[in-house]
């Protein structure tokens, strides 16, 4: 009785809160329209126009006192790179003393925490956690927003498949179906339920698109694919992100089949604010307009800013065209005043959804700044956000977990007691915040173990003068664990590398270490797959840590010594050589496949490698052992409109308790459009005490079934496909099938 008079309350409730949603939007509907009514177009203008706030240190600046004037005018609709209440309440002063008094926006790349440092966006998404990853976003933006941000360019969505392009470091990895999910859970958390809570900012979903595809790993660099890839691999994260609720969508550098993003109007036009009906405004990346001019597409800045708002390019960031010159373009026609009404509409609307009209410094209050970023609750998260990314690629005789007995560890290498190197890059304030090293996470945790320390080299290992002193510790250890890895700089947005092996000497370092005889554990630091062949097959033991942010030390420390069984799993390829990029398990049969490694003549193949990666997408070892058993399927054949249930056990054979990530993968084995090998389409994570087990079932229905076809019409055709089951991509326990029956 009671669930029934809940259900029915419910139920009753519902047209309350989509009657009270439908009279807010009216209501700041007719506000914006009453507002622009008052506006000229240089005041339209203005409100397209983002401005850095990198110059507004101080009046030294030559043109200061211009840039100060032009926001009393009205003329800077939002800014970036400002932040911090006192900061952002003197600049939005300023703004108040404009005619109209229209706020400004303040937009910040808050891309993995704001004063707390997460892991790196492509560490967290090892997790697979998308509670976590949820979580993570929300203290980000929580911090942000107490800080006077009320925008956050993140998250990045774009799918990346190749390592060499650095900014692969801010996404989710190589998967659409994962990262679709991770872009929901990311927006969701910088977002919360509704616009305007002074604990949430807005969400910018970024590159638009395909940015990830650059030619050749180089940033900014050209891309060039086929429509059918587009909308199957690179466009459906930015889709999850929109259904999500996220406020706004970056445009990309690079051009798409020859038309910038940032004019490319199926893009923008056709696509998002179209097909999709995208109601949020669309920012230009970091001076993307002005860049059509080198690109070969736009004439000069005039000419970029008519084709980037004709396209559907709102908000221009740092490139001065539409300040400089769209009021002229829409004088004399080139521009409607419709567009440009439309683009000024969709800021307003934003800044009125968040509350600014009210009370411009609503999210810039001293007080709640300072109880928030000393907020210990954030720490804890980081540090189980930090423990859930680490992967263990390896674990030979079973080496880890590390004994607290009396043994002697000695802790070795260039990255050991680093701390910038485990923020990563893009940190807003995280220079504020303690950083616990890897070293000191070590010595907190190692009991009755003695703990010696040799750095060997400086950061990048350009020299072996300290190799000697290493060795000798090692010598006298029973266990090395050495830190190797880049630096925090060598990954992120234009470090692009033809070289993704180990800078400097860090490989002669671990061979001359693995030459002492003593077990080597090996915690690599890095933003990106990485190639270490010979630390791949000579370490006893390796710990991809990514760079894990302010409780990195701590949460390696406690995977090192057992008290946290590590879950992670790859969300990216790791190749075993440059000359495997790009790479992806859902790779697509050739009409000769290789189906034996060691038969390769005349196939798809390498005459100086085998074709399978390193470590293969989803692979992550635990300190624990997992077995699949009783795979069931309800029924061998559905209908369009039926599902079946995948069923089987997953039980936990060894003696600690731990996570594992089961991860369901399909192929439709004969289409209209040659299907991959495989391809991800569902994934949980499963905790499991030693002996334990559980039924674990999967939901596969049509439009788990589905694709886009060369006509890009998403659905489903008939046919039989084969179902896998395991612990990663390459390693299947479980297989299936099932066979779509046609439409009647």
């Amino acid at each position: 009785m009671k669930k029934t008079t809940l259900a029915l309350a419910a139920a009753l409730l519902l047209p309350l809160m989509a009657h009270a949603q439908d009279t807010q939007d009216a209501q700041i509907e007719r506000k914006v329209a009453a507002l622009m009514k008052q506006m000229t177009v240089a005041e339209k203008v203005g409100q397209l126009h983002q401005l850095s706030g990198r110059l507004f240190t101080g009046p030294t600046s030559s043109d200061y006192a211009a840039k100060l004037a032009d926001i009393r005018l009205g003329k800077v609709g939002s800014m970036l790179n400002i932040k911090g209440v006192a900061d952002t309440r003197e600049i939005q002063a300023l703004a108040l003393q404009s005619r109209l008094h229209i706020p400004l926006l303040f937009g910040q790349d808050v891309i993995h925490g704001y004063h707390t440092v997460f892991p790196v966006p492509l560490g967290e998404s090892a997790s697979w956690d998308m509670e976590a990853i949820e979580q993570s976003a929300h203290i980000a933006a929580r911090e942000a927003a107490a800080a006077g941000i009320h925008w956050t360019f993140a998250p990045m969505v774009d799918i990346a498949r190749d390592p060499r392009w650095g900014r692969v470091m801010e996404g989710a990895g190589e998967d659409t179906f994962l990262g679709s999910a991770i872009a929901r859970a990311r927006v969701h958390g910088f977002q919360g339920k509704q616009l305007g809570a002074t604990d949430s900012v807005m969400a910018t979903a970024k590159h638009f698109a395909a940015y990830g595809a650059a030619v050749a790993g180089r940033d900014y660099n050209a891309v060039d694919m086929s429509n059918q890839q587009l909308f199957e691999v690179y466009l459906p994260p930015f889709k999850a992100a929109l259904d999500a609720g996220a406020a706004t969508f970056m445009n990309s550098f690079n051009t798409l089949n020859g038309i910038p993003a940032t004019g490319n109007v199926f893009l923008q036009r056709d696509i998002l604010k179209g097909s999709w009906n995208f109601k949020g405004f669309v920012v230009s990346d970091w001076g993307s307009v002005r860049e059509m001019v080198p690109h070969g597409y736009a004439a000069d800045l005039a000419d970029a800013s008519v084709k980037a708002i004709n396209a559907g390019s709102d908000m221009d960031m740092e490139s001065y065209a539409h300040i400089k010159h769209l009021e002229d373009a829409v004088k004399s026609g080139r521009v409607k005043m419709k567009t440009l009404d439309d683009a000024v509409y969709r800021i307003l609307y934003k800044k009125f959804e968040l509350g600014l009209f009210d009370d411009p410094y609503r999210y810039s209050v001293a007080a709640r700044e300072k109880a928030v970023l000393a907020d210990p609750s954030h720490r804890v998260a980081a540090l189980d956000v930090a423990q859930k990314s680490l992967v263990l690629l390896k674990n030979a005789a079973k080496t880890l977990p590390l004994s607290r007995a009396a043994q002697k560890i000695a802790v070795i290498g260039p990255l050991a007691d680093a701390k910038r190197d485990l923020e990563g890059g893009w940190v807003v304030e995280g220079d504020r915040a303690p950083v616990v090293s890897i070293l000191e996470g070590i010595r907190s945790h190692a009991g009755k173990a003695d703990v010696s320390y040799a750095q060997a080299c400086d950061n990048r290992c350009t020299g072996t003068e300290g190799f000697a002193d290493a060795v000798a510790a090692a010598t006298r250890a029973d266990v090395v664990v050495l830190v190797v890895g880049e630096t925090w700089d060598l990954s992120g947005e234009a470090k692009s590398r033809t070289d993704i092996t180990l800078p400097g000497h860090q490989e002669q370092l671990f061979a001359a270490l693995k030459a002492t005889g003593k077990p080597v554990v090996v915690v690599m630091l890095a933003g990106r797959p990485l190639v270490f062949n010979p630390i791949a097959d000579q370490a006893d033991a390796i710990v991809y840590a990514w760079f894990p942010g302010s409780e990195g030390g701590n949460a390696v420390a406690n995977v090192l010594f057992g008290d946290y069984n590590p879950s992670g799993k790859l969300p990216i390829t790791f190749p075993r050589s440059v000359g495997q990029i790009p790479l992806s398990y859902a790779q697509y049969n050739t009409g000769r496949p290789v189906t034996d490694e060691k038969n390769v003549v005349y196939k798809s193949a390498y005459i100086d490698s085998v074709n399978t990666p390193r470590y293969a997408f989803g692979h992550g070892l635990s300190y624990t052992d997992f077995k699949y058993s009783g795979l069931t399927i309800s029924s061998k054949a559905m209908s369009p409109s039926q599902q079946v249930t995948l069923s089987f056990d997953l039980a936990n054979t060894g003696k600690a308790e731990g996570t594992e990530i089961v991860q369901l993968y399909l192929r439709d084995l004969v289409a209209s459009v040659v299907r991959p090998v495989k391809e991800l389409k569902g994934f949980q994570k499963i905790h499991l005490l030693p002996g334990e087990q559980r039924r674990v079932s999967f939901t596969i229905d049509r439009e788990l079934l589905s694709f886009f076809n060369s006509q890009l019409v998403w659905g489903a055709e008939a046919g039989d496909f084969k179902l896998m089951v395991g612990s990663a991509s390459d390693d299947i326990r479980l297989e299936g099938a099932v066979t779509l029956l046609p439409s009647k």
